[in-house]
Formats: structure tokens, C-alpha cells, sequence
């Protein structure tokens, strides 16, 4: 029944996650954290901070992850299976019906009315995530990695992987 879970809790996420990983990761989340689970929100961070540091495709990294947290190495591929099945599947059967249809209005609505609704579930998955490193570390350590990685990202236009790497050492280091 395990891999029957593992196989739900990320197939789903594969299948509605329009627009690659990072649109996966708080659909990931609803079905680890909240349906099964699993983990928590904190648990759920760390494992994706430590996702975020490796390279690779985010998606196929938290499934493999937690697929073999929850079912070994059986669960693990069971896992990394299920987030690449839908585009997979949709890449070998429908290729040529989106083609043909790319330039349709409906389908250009249907874009428009997914990516809000994307936007919103990252900022309800951002703020969990604040609201757990603020009760875990305290005010002022979340404030200066919020703000140092900000002015990191968007001033100095470090890349997104040393910004995790420092906040990883920072971490170890200081918490």
C-alpha cells in the first residue's frame, strides 16, 4: 500500500504542476505534509534546502528522497517514476494535438488562469516556511538570511546555489 501512496502523492503533483519543479514543490508539500504526513513543514524545508543544493532537477529529487524515506530503494523509484510519468506520457501521446492547438484562446486561458494560482500556492508555501524558520531560529537570524540573500540575489546576482550554500554554513555555524 506504500508504493500505491508514493506513487499518488507524486503523480499528482506531476500531473498539475504546470511549470516544472518549482511549481511542484508546494504540491509536493500539500501530499507529504498534509495528506500523508510524512513530514512536517520543518522537516519538509530542510529537505528542500538540501534539494536546492545539489544539482539536478528539484522535482525528481524530492520524490526520490521521500520515496525512500518512506519505501527504500523500491519506494524511491517508485517515487521518481510517478513525478516524470505525466510529462512522459504527455510528451509521447500528445505532442502533435499541442502543436496543433498552441495558438487556441482556451488554451491561452487556460495558461492565464493556472499561473496565479501557482504564484499563490509558492507564496502560501514561502510564508510556512518563514513562519518556521522564525518560531525555529528566532527573529533576527531569518530576518538577516532573508535580507543578506535578497541583496545577494538581486543586486549582487550571486547564483541561487551559493546563496543556499552560505545559508547552509550560516546554519551550522550559528544555529
Amino acid at each position: 500500500m506504500i508504493y500505491w501512496e508514493i506513487f499518488i502523492a507524486f503523480f499528482i503533483p506531476g500531473i498539475l504542476g504546470y511549470g516544472g519543479g518549482p511549481a511542484s514543490i508546494p504540491l509536493v508539500e500539500n501530499e507529504v505534509v498534509d495528506r500523508f504526513g510524512w513530514m512536517t513543514v520543518n522537516d519538509f524545508s530542510e529537505m528542500l534546502a538540501m534539494a536546492n543544493a545539489l544539482p539536478g532537477p528539484i522535482a525528481t529529487k524530492m520524490a526520490g528522497f521521500i520515496g525512500f524515506e518512506q519505501g527504500g530503494i523500491l519506494g524511491a523509484l517508485v517515487g521518481v517514476f510517478a513525478i516524470v510519468a505525466p510529462s512522459l506520457i504527455l510528451m509521447i501521446t500528445l505532442l502533435k494535438v499541442l502543436l496543433k492547438f498552441k495558438d487556441s484562446p482556451r488554451v491561452k486561458r487556460l495558461t492565464a488562469l493556472i499561473l496565479p494560482t501557482i504564484a499563490i500556492l509558492l507564496g502560501v508555501m514561502a510564508f510556512d516556511f518563514f513562519q518556521t524558520a522564525y518560531e525555529g531560529s528566532g527573529v533576527w537570524h531569518t530576518l538577516f538570511l532573508a535580507i543578506v540573500s535578497l541583496v545577494l540575489l538581486e543586486k549582487v546576482k550571486v547564483h541561487p546555489a551559493f546563496v543556499i550554500l552560505g545559508a547552509l554554513v550560516y546554519g551550522a555555524l550559528y544555529l
